[in-house]
């Protein structure tokens, strides 16, 4: 991936970046297109769309989850990989990565567009978490992998208490995206009940105002919840992306 155009922002100190993260950039065209939102890029005279940071918090998202899962691996081989994958989608979940941006303060050195800083983008929760991981993948690019697995691992799973790792819950997820959108609140709907008492399968209905968005199954009504919420939060998110495109 090339790091595309010089874009030179005199405004901004990014050593103050630098230092928070513990990393100083070879090439700083990487630190700065991670931060470089698309609404920025719209309103600038550049008018080069791929110089966003939406190619590289596709590439951060996926070093972070590959990560991620050596490092559960290597801590507990014993772990089965359901268990695993739990563990594991808390750690690149909005929900753990919100918190690092803020206390890394990357909300100060996006570069938005005058619209998105109006209505207060520095401080918007997917704003933050994709700067996060577009900031993985730029010092992936810039120091290669062991460069960025120290990053990762001194900012991002730095604190993590290993042996009480969370599992991600999709129903207060989904509530969150929502509430920040300002739509209805989430409604789930136990559709049909099957199978003997013993080996029971709910099946529920995810219902966000007039819409139905998910449907999933579960031995629990809560199980088969979370497998809704999750199936609707993807879907939404996955929505919203090709709006913004």
């Amino acid at each position: 991936m090339s790091s595309g155009p010089k874009l030179t922002e005199a405004k901004r100190d990014w050593k103050q970046l630098e230092d928070a993260i513990g990393y100083r950039f070879a090439n700083p065209d990487f630190l700065i297109r991670a931060l470089t939102h698309r609404s920025h890029i719209e309103e600038s005279s550049r008018g080069a769309a791929d110089t966003s940071n939406e190619q590289m918090e596709f590439l951060g998202d996926a070093i972070l989850g590959y990560l991620a899962s050596v490092a559960l691996v290597n801590r507990f081989p014993e772990y089965r990989e359901g268990t695993l994958s739990k563990m594991k989608a808390y750690l690149v979940s909005a929900a753990h990565l919100l918190p690092v941006a803020q206390r890394l303060g990357i909300g100060d050195f996006l570069l938005l567009g005058k619209g998105e800083e109006q209505s207060g983008g520095r401080k918007k929760r997917a704003l933050l978490v994709d700067a996060l991981e577009a900031l993985v993948a730029a010092v992936y690019l810039d120091g290669g992998l062991r460069a960025a697995e120290s990053f990762v691992h001194h900012c991002i799973f730095n604190g993590v208490d290993w042996n009480h790792v969370p599992v991600v819950d999709y129903k207060s997820e989904l509530q969150e995206y929502l509430q920040e959108r300002h739509s209805p609140p989430p409604k789930y709907v136990v559709v049909r009940e099957a199978g003997p008492e013993h080996e029971k399968v709910f099946t529920v209905q995810l219902q966000i105002g007039p819409d139905r968005v998910a449907q999933a199954e579960g031995h629990t009504k809560k199980a088969a919840e979370q497998a809704a919420a999750q199936m609707g939060l993807n879907l939404l998110q996955e929505n919203s992306l090709e709006r913004e495109q």
